[in-house]
């Protein structure tokens, strides 16, 4: 069982800048690519960021050269690092632990398996 656990979410003023961490307790934290995704009222959970067990990060559009996401492996925890942030980047961010490459797409929440509880990011125009 993997417990993910996020947090440094808040209010922030648009233009301004916030960084979520998450926390896992696998022992196996290393060895597994790890994402962010967002879900905004009423919409589907969408894929922000991804890193890889080996340091290699993707990224949606929506926040490519806005968004840095990171992990420490001794520390057990990635981070999502956000800048420039916009009203519509407002949503529950929630970190996961990729499962699996599916055939029909790689950052897609179904590749993931295991997910933590959320934190809210508001921000302000």
């Amino acid at each position: 069982q993997v417990q993910l656990v996020e947090s440094g979410g808040g209010l922030v003023q648009a233009g301004g800048s916030l960084r979520l961490s998450c926390a896992a307790s696998a022992r196996t934290f290393s060895t597994f690519d790890m994402g962010w995704f967002r879900q905004r009222p009423g919409k589907e959970r969408e894929f922000v960021a991804d890193i890889s067990w080996s340091g290699s990060t993707y990224y949606a559009n929506s926040v490519k050269g806005r968004f840095t996401i990171s992990r420490d492996n001794a520390k057990n925890t990635v981070y999502l690092q956000m800048h420039s942030l916009k009203p519509e980047d407002a949503a529950v961010y929630y970190c996961a632990r990729r499962g699996r490459y599916s055939d029909s797409g790689w950052y897609t929440a179904d590749n993931y398996d295991y997910w933590g509880q959320g934190t809210q990011v508001t921000v302000s125009s």
